[in-house]
């Protein structure tokens, strides 16, 4: 019984290292434009790219702070309703929701971060491809408003 117990607690050490150095190594940071185009005016972001289910699921967690001109821009294989949570999220953050056409379908603007469980969730009201998560505020400040049209490079 012992030598199965053993064995049993070697399996879940080398399962818990294995998750551990997946989620905490080093990832190489993909880097995207993004403009949003408001009456003829365009505003420019540098924005890391996740386009992984894992890149998806840790997005801005943990952040302490994001440059004004600095975001991320989720990218997802097909066109859906989205919801978004806030936990480890340190940061207010806008949401803008974009379909497949690259136009902004819905907003959610200054996102709390999660305080307590279970974590509110914030979604899409209409479906898209990419989100595209900025400081909060950040669409009022720059009025960037729903029908709105945004280019990736």
């Amino acid at each position: 019984m012992k030598k199965i117990l053993g064995l049993i607690y070697s399996v879940i050490f080398v399962l818990a290292v294995t998750f551990l150095l997946i989620v905490y190594s080093p990832r190489e940071v993909k880097n995207s434009k993004v403009s949003f185009i408001s009456n003829g005016n365009a505003k420019e972001i540098n924005a890391e790219i996740a386009d992984n289910p894992l890149e998806r699921t840790i997005g801005l967690m943990n952040r302490t702070g994001l440059a004004e001109s600095a975001g991320m821009l989720f990218i997802f294989e097909g066109e859906a309703m989205r919801s978004f949570w806030m936990k480890d999220t340190l940061i207010p953050l806008d949401m803008i929701f974009v379909s497949e056409d690259l136009e902004i379908v819905h907003i959610q603007k200054n996102a709390r971060p999660c305080e307590s469980n279970p974590c509110m969730h914030y979604s899409s009201v209409y479906p898209a491809k990419y989100v595209v998560e900025v400081n909060g505020g950040f669409a009022d400040r720059n009025n960037i408003q729903i029908g709105d049209k945004v280019e990736i490079n």
